[in-house]
């Protein structure tokens, strides 16, 4: 990887976020206008993914490790699976009274770790939580006092990284950790003055991308100026690359590896387009 920035698209009719990239590494999975939506690398083209049975969609999707399918979050606050085809979507979760924001799969496909937001009150910070694939009772993963956000599996899926602020008293200000699914060796990755949300490893292990928000950010908001920052995994404490984009919310908020670990995606927003531009 060397650092260089390729500008593959760009629109002003759809507001485009969070890009995962296919196994078959031929196209990326985005959200935008509520709606799932498949850009192919090789033509430049992009078209909606036409799916059934789900609610509009908001910034958090995961692939289905086997290709075939696509975890999604809806705006009703439920997490969804859907054909990555397109096709009929099954809801997950359970009319529980909370709202889930998926963020990870295992690498064998069999669970999903999301965040829970008790009774949906934003006001209540989120709980990490972990549930079968297919539906069923879920799990709670104590991470300590303050909200947590990106729950993320590993590659090898024994431990779940994450953005936490159980490190500090001040509101907002989250930091990188990991934890292992069973609840043990919860650690801090790096201790910084910026606020760090959404670690994400390639699929060797080797390397991690997240988004560096300015000192005092409070959540994960869009249309500031944000840091896309990547570093080894042997030493999170220094970035190998960092590129400053306009962005924030969207831009990063999922695992956008490239399946040979060589390239990720993310989405900036040019400050032209800042007013019209609509966070989810």
């Amino acid at each position: 990887m060397s650092g260089e920035q390729e500008p593959v698209y760009s629109t002003r009719n759809i507001l485009l976020e969070a890009p995962n990239w296919t196994l078959d590494g031929r196209a990326l999975i985005l959200n935008g206008d509520g709606r799932l939506w498949r850009f192919d690398l090789a033509s430049g083209a992009i078209a909606e993914v036409p799916l059934d049975g789900i609610p509009e969609l908001n910034n958090d999707h995961v692939l289905d490790p086997d290709g075939s399918g696509v975890f999604l979050s809806g705006d009703d606050g439920h997490i969804y699976r859907a054909p990555l085809a397109g096709g009929s979507a099954t809801r997950i979760t359970d009319h529980d009274g909370s709202r889930h924001f998926l963020h990870g799969v295992s690498p064998d496909g069999r669970r999903l770790a999301y965040v829970d937001i008790e009774g949906g009150d934003f006001s209540k910070p989120g709980r990490l939580r972990t549930i079968p694939a297919a539906g069923g009772a879920s799990h709670d993963v104590e991470v300590g006092p303050g909200h947590c956000d990106g729950p993320e599996y590993s590659p090898g899926g024994d431990w779940l990284y994450l953005n936490t602020e159980s490190f500090s008293s001040v509101p907002g200000h989250a930091q990188l950790a990991r934890i292992r699914p069973d609840g043990s060796g919860f650690e801090r990755l790096l201790d910084s003055s910026t606020v760090d949300w959404f670690p994400h490893l390639s699929p060797d292990g080797r390397l991690a991308s997240y988004i560096r928000f300015p000192a005092g950010t409070r959540g994960h908001p869009a249309d500031l100026p944000v840091d896309v920052v990547l570093v080894s995994t042997s030493d999170w404490t220094a970035p190998l690359h960092t590129w400053p984009v306009f962005g924030g919310q969207g831009t990063l908020n999922v695992n956008s590896w490239s399946p040979d670990s060589e390239r990720f995606a993310y989405v900036a927003y040019p400050l032209e387009a800042a007013a019209g531009r609509n966070g989810n």
